[in-house]
């Protein structure tokens, strides 16, 4: 019976090295990949996460300054408040109250107007 058993052993080792192989094959093709992958990625120039993270504070930053200098900006624009005196307003009287005299006077300068216009 040992007779039987060898060339099974026989073939257990050979698929047990052929399994080795093969998981071997597969790890130089990650390999590979992995370094060509990186390679890829260096001549892309990409930002590392620090940088990025210090970058994203400083723009931050830069946007409230720009908010602030709008907010500025916007006061600027605005016309500043003249504070001029107001002229009194004088009430012209009623014609019921304006004496007869002014009257005729009233009546008398409308008339050289009209009479200048002709």
């Amino acid at each position: 019976m040992q007779s039987k058993a060898k060339p099974l052993d026989d073939l257990s080792n050979l698929m047990t090295n052929a399994m080795g192989a093969v998981k071997g094959v597969g790890d130089e093709v990650k390999a590979m990949g992995r370094a060509r992958a990186e390679s890829l990625i260096a001549d892309m120039d990409l930002v590392g996460r620090e940088e990025f993270e210090v970058f994203k504070a400083l723009l931050a930053k830069q946007a409230t300054e720009i908010e602030a200098l709008k907010a500025d900006i916007a006061l600027l624009k605005k016309p500043a408040r003249k504070t001029v005196a107001k002229k009194p307003v004088t009430k012209k009287p009623k014609p019921s109250t304006i004496p007869a005299a002014a009257k005729a006077a009233a009546k008398k300068a409308q008339g050289k107007k009209t009479a200048k216009k002709a």
